[in-house]
């Protein structure tokens, strides 16, 4: 008997004695048949395993625990020797050399699983597999082979970190993750100061990258996607850039430049070719969970709040994962997700996949449970009742037979 159903029984004895619904999700087209577990209505062959990640690992940062057959899905997808493709139609045909799986979409899934627990040998396997394509610069590429870049190197870094590795100590001729990232971060001269490339260029040179720069602020961190909402670190306090070169300075260089960059609008720009240069909304949030991360919140929550005024048709367009990002990066500044500039993201979300196990279907399965409980509890005391008259009748004829 529970603490709950005891003091169930108690209660009796004491009593005897004395928002608007979600929005479906858009159908795809009959020539469009995704798979009912997959979150977003767009075609996957590019990033189905990504966004499928960031919205379980969303999910589970607000507490929304995802539809088992979501996670499965994601589980599915894994080729034998622990990479993902980005989708995989028929995840029953094995991997071959044609199958294009890459190191971001397996560390998403290593991030995602491993926050939702109980998949310790997908996630094992994954973790090896990304070990067995570091490059010798002890940093990764999208692609096994490839150059290292920031953006890969850094998520790597994230997935190794939710698995319980240790990232400085996973080296590949005798070279960290750290070392690539040093490599590909700018140093203090000029407007890019402090910033990080994406790649170097055909002649060797770096040129500053904000979605690399925010990558390459958490990865230098050891952070993944999901950061805790924290208090301003004194160590970001009138920070400037400095040339020393450790991953903690390369950081708090990063946060320097993208505060640099956030500061006139609140946002971070994207360059179009024969046009002004439009909000990026997507990387503003990943600068917002960057600079939170390393502990600059004033900067962080005034980006934040430029994006709860702005960021709703983006994310609207762009589905799942955009859901997702302007999740973590609520989550990073301590912002309720639920009331996000008067929206809900994460109904939003949850609206672009299929339903989650929810806060309501858990009270329902506890209201069902409890009602058994009350039964059983009436069912316990009417016994006990009963039970007390036969002894009552009992002990009264013995009485009777005792009398002369």
């Amino acid at each position: 008997m529970n603490v709950r159903r005891s003091a169930a029984v108690l209660a009796a004895v004491a009593v005897i004695g004395a928002a608007t619904p979600a929005a479906a999700a858009p159908s795809p087209s009959p020539s469009q048949a995704f798979p009912s577990a997959l979150y977003g209505d767009k075609d996957p062959r590019y990033d189905g395993v990504w966004r499928q990640s960031l919205a379980l690992l969303a999910q589970h940062t607000v507490g929304v625990k995802p539809a088992a057959k979501s996670v499965e899905w994601l589980v599915r997808q894994q080729c034998a020797d622990g990479s993902f493709a980005p989708y995989r139609a028929d995840p029953t045909a094995a991997c071959d050399a044609r199958t294009l799986v890459d190191t971001n979409q397996t560390a998403a899934a290593i991030q995602a699983l491993t926050a939702l627990g109980g998949h310790d040998a997908v996630t094992g396997k994954a973790v090896t597999w990304l070990k067995s394509v570091q490059n010798k610069d002890g940093g990764w590429g999208y692609m096994p082979g490839g150059a290292s870049d920031t953006n890969s190197t850094s998520v790597v870094i994230g997935a190794l970190a939710a698995a319980g590795e240790k990232p400085q100590q996973v080296e590949k001729g005798g070279k960290s993750p750290y070392d690539a990232l040093l490599t590909l971060a700018l140093g203090c001269d000029g407007d890019d100061a402090g910033a990080f490339a994406f790649q170097p260029d055909k002649k060797g040179r770096l040129a500053a990258n904000a979605d690399a720069t925010a990558a390459g602020v958490l990865g230098a961190l050891g952070q993944g996607m999901v950061v805790k909402p924290g208090e301003t670190s004194e160590a970001a306090k009138g920070q400037a850039c400095e040339d020393k070169k450790t991953p903690e300075q390369a950081a708090a260089n990063g946060a320097v430049h993208l505060t640099k960059a956030l500061a006139e609008d609140g946002h971070l720009t994207s360059p179009t070719p024969g046009s002004d240069p439009q909000p990026d909304y997507g990387n503003t949030a990943d600068a917002v969970v960057a600079l939170a991360a390393h502990g600059d919140t004033g900067q962080a929550a005034k980006s934040l709040r430029w994006l709860e005024k702005n960021a709703a048709p983006w994310a609207a367009q762009n589905g799942p994962a955009a859901y997702a990002q302007l999740i973590f990066a609520a989550h990073a500044t301590g912002t309720n997700p639920r009331d996000f500039g008067g929206i809900d993201l994460v109904k939003r979300l949850n609206a672009t996949g299929p339903a989650p196990q929810t806060a309501g279907q858990t009270r329902a399965a506890e209201e069902k449970k409890s009602d058994s409980d009350v039964f059983g509890v009436w069912w316990y005391v009417g016994v006990c009742l009963v039970a007390g008259v036969g002894i009552g009748f009992l002990f009264s004829g013995r009485r009777k037979k005792q009398q002369p």
